[in-house]
């Protein structure tokens, strides 16, 4: 755990605390699970392993691959090079790889896209700014490498190396923010970044791909939204799920899905939408959300070396 992530949660416990106990006692934890005992659409959370890769101290970001079965890219936060790393379902270690033209000051989120061609590229979001003191942020993509268990021996010290990284340069069009969560929309390529806050709605920005321009580019707002949380923009992490209906993102502790609703006109309408809770049990400092290459189950880490893989299915 990086030294900014102990301050940011001590800051967030300290501070749900105490407005906890003004509110009569309801955490961000207990509103959640509250909520998805009532309404929930998903089954019990459960184990399905452990990360065993022992070099994956810090999962910030995880996601599933749309072009090979069981195969998931996750990455540490700030303070490691510019690696990805590979496993499976299970958490067993399917290969690291080093990403050239590529840096990682404070990477947060990591997601998936598959183009027209099905072709499948790894976007990477170096969006984080925990002191909210730096002027632009960067999206890198690549094309995702080949995960097998026969790369499985790659480490850091010897690892593989992925094509070299595009990349997209970009400001947010009013002041600085701290991010975590990173989207890409499976149809039309729009990248979301979601800010994290401990003081009201969390914002969403929207970037089209244009990668490779020397510019730095100009997001776009198109929301504030709000999870059943105290705080309730503290976001962590998240994904859109492959059909384009359905948004999962994460705090430390819970995950919210947000829906489509039937003869919506634009994606951007899910933004207005009550988002459901969704229980994920006694999760430690969880940073990581992803739907499953089918979109029928969700898939979250934690930080922590070893840390378990955790999998919640939709129960329609």
């Amino acid at each position: 755990m990086s030294n900014k992530t102990i301050a940011n949660f001590w800051f967030f416990v300290i501070f749900s605390a105490s407005v906890a106990a003004i509110f009569s006692g309801c955490s961000m934890t207990s509103a959640g699970n509250s909520r998805a005992a009532a309404v929930s659409n998903f089954e019990a959370v459960k184990t399905t392993g452990k990360i065993e890769n022992a070099e994956i101290t810090e999962s910030s970001g995880v996601t599933a691959s749309r072009c090979q079965p069981n195969v998931y890219w996750t990455h540490n936060d700030s303070g490691d090079d510019a690696y990805i790393f590979a496993m499976d379902r299970s958490g067993a270690r399917l290969g690291t790889w080093k990403v050239p033209n590529a840096s990682n000051v404070d990477w947060e989120d990591i997601a998936l896209f598959k183009d027209s061609a099905g072709k499948c590229f790894i976007y990477i979001g170096e969006i984080g700014d925990n002191q909210s003191k730096r002027d632009d942020r960067t999206i890198y993509r690549i094309p995702e490498p080949k995960a097998s268990a026969e790369n499985a021996s790659a480490t850091k010290r010897q690892p593989l190396t992925s094509e070299p990284a595009d990349a997209i340069r970009f400001t947010y069009p009013d002041s600085r923010h701290n991010a975590e969560t990173l989207l890409v929309h499976p149809k039309s390529g729009d990248i979301y970044i979601l800010t994290k806050r401990v003081s009201g709605p969390a914002g969403v920005y929207r970037l089209k791909p244009e990668f490779g321009k020397e510019s730095t580019v100009r997001a776009e707002k198109v929301a504030d939204i709000s999870v059943p949380a105290i705080p309730n923009g503290f976001l962590t992490g998240g994904d859109i799920s492959p059909d384009g209906r359905h948004v999962i993102i994460c705090d430390y502790t819970a995950a919210y899905e947000f829906t489509l609703p039937d003869g919506a006109k634009s994606f951007d309408d899910i933004w207005s939408q009550a988002p459901e809770s969704i229980d994920v049990g006694a999760r430690k400092i969880g940073e990581a959300v992803t739907y499953t290459s089918d979109g029928r189950s969700i898939i979250l880490t934690s930080e922590g070396k070893n840390s378990p893989v955790l999998e919640v299915i939709r129960k329609n």
